[in-house]
């Protein structure tokens, strides 16, 4: 998830009818309540839409399992439920048994907070561990080997477009005949200008900057920190590339200007037609329903990134705060929802694609008939297939709102390509040091 889960890059959330959890382990006297055979309230305080409510996975999980209760939250993006979640970690108050983390800040969580999360070894959860795709539980192991989440998501990327914009430009909206025009990112901003000419009145090419760059460099394995943990964001190629494609995009008026999950313009943006294309992590696919509603089934489709190649951009953990007074409840859960079997469920309702490897092959021959019956399990599997190992950091999610912030200056406030470099650089480093 992106976000953007999936943060982005924040990941949005999907409205539930869920009460919103009050305390920060529901009251209960602990898992001596579950060894005992009493009731057991776990809250879970997610950011936005992992799936599991939307699913029916929490119902699911009580039915089975009578005598617990789940209380579940969920913010809206990931940029406020992160400050919040640390001024309840550093209190030891108000957190759930539940916490997820968004893949940008594992490594802040594994080099910093080790002691304020659970080691998974330890619970119930230990078995589930060897489940996921390699790189997925490593990223959430600390040099000692402590297992601090497990994983939901991952967020294999594709182009998800509206077919009659592109049609009404003359463009061609078949997804195997628009990839054929899109072998590299410069030829999918020379199909922007080729729509920009003929496009409907009030429809912009893409609809970020923001979101185009992250799609970029979701591509890289090296972004923002090298192998040895030293930042090289302002000294990676592949990282101002990115940027001055994106930046070319928005400086060319071949985006919406739109600020992801923040905008309202951005959200109504999915029904109203303002963009016609937008990078799509599978997490996406939910989001865009949720957003376009059923005016927009059929509208909208999807395809394989510019050259088929592959990336990811976002997905998320499940780990347990040390203060949680259910640990093996709260493990057993955890392990419940990110089985290869939920994990199916929840990509075939909302997008969200599985990081186990069971779970990945299930959904394989998936498709979608809000977007045309899209391939999308066979699009999101190639993307993750040929996706790189990224190297993450503590500071990743600090320096990706660096710049898109940065970028959106060049679309809304006509600053240049190199001064908004040089704001972002500035800012990372006050920030990140």
């Amino acid at each position: 998830m992106q976000t953007p889960r999936r943060t982005a890059a924040a990941l949005a959330a999907v409205a539930t009818s869920s009460v919103l959890l009050l305390s920060a382990c529901g009251g209960g006297s602990g898992d001596a309540d579950a060894a005992a055979g009493g009731p057991v309230e776990l809250g879970v305080s997610l950011f936005g839409t992992f799936g599991y409510d939307e699913v029916g996975l929490f119902k699911e999980y009580e039915a089975q399992n009578p005598g617990v209760t789940i209380k579940y939250e969920s913010t809206q993006g990931e940029d406020k439920y992160w400050p919040a979640l640390q001024t309840r970690l550093a209190s030891g108050a108000g957190v759930a048994d539940v916490q997820g983390i968004e893949v940008a800040r594992i490594s802040d969580v594994v080099a910093n907070q080790p002691d304020q999360w659970t080691d998974l070894r330890d619970t119930p959860a230990a078995d589930a561990i060897s489940r996921y795709i390699g790189w997925k539980e490593a990223a959430a192991t600390t040099p000692d080997g402590a297992v601090l989440g497990l994983g939901t998501d991952i967020g294999p990327m594709g182009l998800c477009y509206r077919s009659d914009l592109l049609e009404q430009a003359g463009l061609p909206a078949d997804p195997a005949a628009l990839s054929a025009e899109m072998p590299d990112w410069n030829a999918f901003l020379a199909l922007g200008e080729r729509f920009k000419a003929s496009a409907p009145a009030g429809t912009a090419w893409h609809d970020s900057a923001g979101g185009l760059y992250n799609a970029i460099v979701s591509q890289q394995q090296q972004i923002y920190y090298s192998q040895g943990g030293d930042l090289v964001f302002d000294s990676n190629p592949a990282v101002r590339s990115a940027f001055d494609t994106a930046a070319h995009a928005g400086q060319s008026g071949l985006t919406a200007k739109l600020e992801q999950y923040v905008d309202p313009g951005w959200d109504q943006g999915f029904s109203s037609g303002s963009f016609a294309t937008i990078a799509c992590p599978s997490w996406m696919i939910g989001y865009i329903k949720g957003k376009a509603g059923d005016g927009g089934s059929g509208k909208w489709n999807v395809t394989s990134l510019p050259g088929g190649a592959g990336g990811n951009w976002g997905g998320a953990y499940l780990g347990i705060p040390q203060a949680s007074k259910h640990k093996d409840e709260a493990a057993k859960l955890i392990a419940w929802l990110t089985a290869p079997e939920q994990q199916a469920k929840v990509f075939r309702a909302v997008g969200n694609f599985p990081s186990t490897t069971d779970g990945i092959a299930s959904v394989a021959d998936a498709t979608d008939p809000y977007f045309d019956n899209a391939p999308i399990g066979k699009i999101f599997s190639e993307s993750a297939k040929n996706a790189p190992v990224q190297i993450l950091g503590p500071e990743d999610g600090v320096i990706k709102n660096a710049m898109v912030q940065a970028l959106l200056s060049v679309e809304t406030t006509g600053a240049t390509p190199d001064n908004a470099w040089k704001t972002a650089v500035g800012n990372v480093k006050n920030q990140a040091g």
